[in-house]
């Protein structure tokens, strides 16, 4: 085990331990760093621009979340079946997340944008372009659909995988019993795989509580503001401004509440199944 602990020691350990000591320090880059206790978590808390940053990461976070995951588990159902069609459209689903999420971003820009494909289209109709990108609300709304439409691909993968451990032996004597499809999928299929919702569920969780690449592509955090994430706010902002202390400690926040959320859902799954078992 020596090798993988050194390993893990120097890659994660160590600068996870330097990224906490900066964050308690006002530092550029460039000079030297001085301490200055917790004045940056103070900051954070007080920075209006974190504020709406963490608005828009939490909406992001728990709607898309919801949408991957019931998106792919619907469409997971739908095609569990072993099939030449029921393969082809599994792989149609995941294509996008084979994609760069960057790539899919500026995709999207060239469809969605004030001279997109969709609004050429409704101008060669006489409708007025639709704001998709540049009005405030539009935009959330826009980057959260293509979010989902990216990302649940993954969701489906993981489901179809569990459906194959579901015991064939449930479904026969569910059947024999009259129950419908419906019922069987509800009352079967679904509780079986449980745990593996679960694991979807933190990793779609914690994904887009660091989304950033989309929203640099698609958004750019526009407008004022309105898709301006977390993850966005430190990597194009905080660090771009040298202001490396401030924004190391933001990180470090953003890390603990996606360690917190994590552990918050797996318990809240250990207690239902506890309570299911008892």
């Amino acid at each position: 085990m020596g090798p993988a602990v050194i390993l893990y020691t120097v890659m994660t350990v160590v600068p996870v331990g330097v990224a906490v000591y900066l964050s308690f320090t006002d530092w550029d880059g460039f000079s030297p760093a001085a301490f200055i206790g917790l004045e940056n978590y103070r900051h954070l808390f007080d920075d209006p621009s974190s504020t709406q940053s963490w608005y828009v990461t939490a909406l992001i976070a728990a709607v898309g979340t919801v949408g991957m995951v019931g998106l792919g588990l619907a469409y997971a159902l739908v095609l569990k079946g072993r099939s030449r069609s029921n393969s082809f459209f599994r792989a149609v689903a995941y294509f996008p997340h084979v994609i760069s999420a960057l790539i899919l971003g500026y995709l999207w820009a060239a469809i969605l944008g004030t001279n997109g494909a969709v609004n050429n289209t409704l101008g060669s109709f006489g409708i007025e372009p639709v704001g998709f990108l540049f009005d405030e609300t539009f935009a959330l709304v826009s980057l959260i659909a293509v979010i989902v439409w990216a990302g649940f691909g993954f969701n489906v993968v993981l489901f179809v995988a569990a459906f194959q451990t579901v015991p064939a032996e449930l479904l026969e004597a569910a059947a024999i019993d009259g129950a419908s499809r419906r019922q069987m999928n509800m009352k079967v299929v679904v509780p079986m795989i449980a745990p593996v919702v679960t694991v979807a569920t933190v990793l779609n969780l914690v994904g887009l509580i660091r989304a950033y690449d989309l929203v640099v592509s698609l958004t750019g955090g526009g407008p004022a503001g309105s898709t301006q994430t977390f993850s966005y706010l430190i990597l194009a902002r905080s660090f771009e401004g040298t202001k490396v202390g401030y924004a190391t400690a933001q990180s470090v926040f953003l890390m603990v509440v996606s360690a917190a959320l994590a552990l918050l859902v797996t318990a809240l799954r250990n207690r239902q199944d506890q309570a299911a078992a008892g």
